[in-house]
């Protein structure tokens, strides 16, 4: 499936799981994820997402979110949004 670069992660919580994405490209709730990096590649649905504690629907490029993953994602990581 093609990809494209929407975002590098930031900072990585461990609890909650959670993800911080500089974003470089527009995303939005129930978009599809690749997160690959040199030990990191897990695809994920994007359930919900927010931007300063506050739950958004979509955000756009050169904001920052935050989201829930399903394991640890590391600094410098690659976001890419899996289009058909």
């Amino acid at each position: 499936m093609p990809e494209v670069e929407v975002g590098t992660i930031s900072d990585f919580f461990s609890r909650p799981v959670v993800a911080a994405i500089e974003l470089t490209g527009d995303l939005k709730v129930g978009d599809k994820i690749h997160i690959k990096g040199h030990t990191t590649d897990m695809e994920l649905l994007v359930n919900s997402m927010q931007i300063n504690n506050r739950s958004v629907e979509s955000a756009k490029a050169g904001e920052a979110i935050g989201i829930k993953v399903t394991d640890k994602v590391r600094h410098g990581d690659k976001v890419y949004k899996v289009t058909d």
